[in-house]
């Protein structure tokens, strides 16, 4: 697979027939490693081990319904109260990051009124504070730690 923007980590990586699967930390399985899942499978690793996110916090492949539309977030970041926090979108490397990929993970916050987002193809990363009473994105010039994004949460 293609070399990320994102620390080196060690992923257990299994081939079945002409698939090859990796061992997904979060759902606790093996899942099959399209380009998309790299990124995802980095993301995680690089917001669990080095941002000190807690895993089991975390939801991959979340189910939303949106517009009666069954939808699925590639990952949600919840506060130790069960409130979602930090939602994120996850492109394959050759996906360009777009106003469309932005767009997509703003319809996945709808309901859930999170107040960061990431977006990321492996190769760029954005993230974003929001503002949903002012209807403002700030963006961040790097993915914050846990700690920074429970700091001024009234659910600590």
């Amino acid at each position: 697979m293609q070399s990320l923007r994102f620390p080196s980590y060690s992923f257990q990586v299994k081939s079945a027939g002409q698939r090859k699967y990796i061992f997904d930390n979060i759902r606790r399985r093996y899942v099959v490693l399209t380009p998309e899942e790299w990124v995802r499978q980095h993301l995680i690793a690089y917001l669990v081990e080095d941002r000190n996110y807690p895993a089991s916090l975390i939801a991959v492949e979340m189910p939303l319904k949106i517009n009666r539309m069954e939808r699925r977030a590639d990952m949600v970041l919840f506060s130790k109260h069960g409130n979602p926090l930090l939602i994120a979108e996850c492109k394959a490397p050759a996906v360009k990051i777009t106003q469309a990929a932005f767009d997509q993970a703003a319809r996945y916050n709808i309901g859930m009124k999170v107040r960061y987002m990431i977006v990321s193809n492996g190769l760029d990363h954005y993230c974003a504070k929001l503002d949903h009473l002012a209807r403002t994105w700030e963006f961040l010039e790097s993915i914050p730690g846990y700690q920074d994004i429970v700091s001024g949460s009234l659910d600590l």
